[in-house]
């Protein structure tokens, strides 16, 4: 028997496979630009520039996996 190198299913990516776009995590915030581009950022970088975020963004809103 061949072993294989699956991960244990809470370190799997999320079925979208959306990721932080500053870290590369599993995504959990999207905050839509007034220019019509999105970011996305896991919990920790959504938190750290929540404050910045919210100046800017139209809509921030969990992403579906959560």
């Amino acid at each position: 028997m061949t072993p294989t190198l699956t991960p244990p299913p809470e370190t799997a990516a999320p079925p979208s496979g959306e990721r932080c776009d500053r870290c590369g995590a599993a995504a959990k915030v999207r905050a839509v630009m007034p220019g019509g581009g999105d970011l996305v950022f896991c919990g920790h970088h959504a938190n750290k520039y929540a404050a910045s975020l919210q100046k800017v963004a139209v809509n921030i809103a969990r992403t579906e996996e959560d």
